[in-house]
């Protein structure tokens, strides 16, 4: 039995699950997320608490199991507070600007790199090298930041880039340290 799927949900009094051949609505304070699972698990509402079973036990049926149960308690969460990543410019002259709801990122180009923010996702700047990406959808959040990273990817020699709050770049030793 998967450990991850076998734990009930924990679902707040103000959060409302609708569940509909399948697809499940999730509405909280911060939003609303919709969902299609697979037919592999079935749901089991019960007064504060949301339970996923499947539906037998082969190989598949397991490996959806706490797939779903997962993607489920992520929903509850961003209805409920939210998800946010945080990034790092580290470089001279690199900096983050908000323009409206745009993020333009000057980042050693030789323009600058406007970002507009998907449906869903708010970008805050509260300093020129650091960016908040927030949101209620997890995945939304993660390939957001991903895609921002993604401009510029902090190199192994000066660690120059875009990386994420807590990441470690792992160091290499230029040319004058092989002797």
């Amino acid at each position: 039995m998967s450990r991850i799927g076998k734990k009930p949900i924990n679902v707040p009094k103000n959060v409302v699950i609708e569940i509909n051949n399948n697809i499940v609505k999730v509405k909280g304070p911060k939003g609303e997320l919709i969902q299609k699972l697979t037919e592999a698990v079935k749901l089991v509402q019960e007064e504060s608490q949301l339970i996923v079973e499947r539906i037998s036990d082969s190989k598949a049926h397991r490996a959806l199991h706490g797939l779903s149960r997962a993607l489920l308690a992520n929903m509850v969460e961003g209805v409920t507070q939210g998800f946010e990543k945080k990034l790092e410019l580290v470089g001279v002259g690199y900096r983050a600007q908000m323009q409206g709801s745009k993020l333009v990122i000057n980042i050693g180009f030789s323009h600058l790199v406007e970002i507009n923010p998907p449906v869903g996702i708010e970008f805050e700047v509260p300093a020129p090298t650091r960016i908040n990406i927030k949101g209620i959808d997890k995945q939304l959040v993660g390939n957001t930041a991903a895609h921002i990273r993604a401009i510029r990817k902090p190199e192994p020699y000066k660690g120059k880039g875009i990386k994420y709050e807590n990441e470690v770049i792992r160091r290499k030793v230029g040319k004058a340290g092989s002797k």
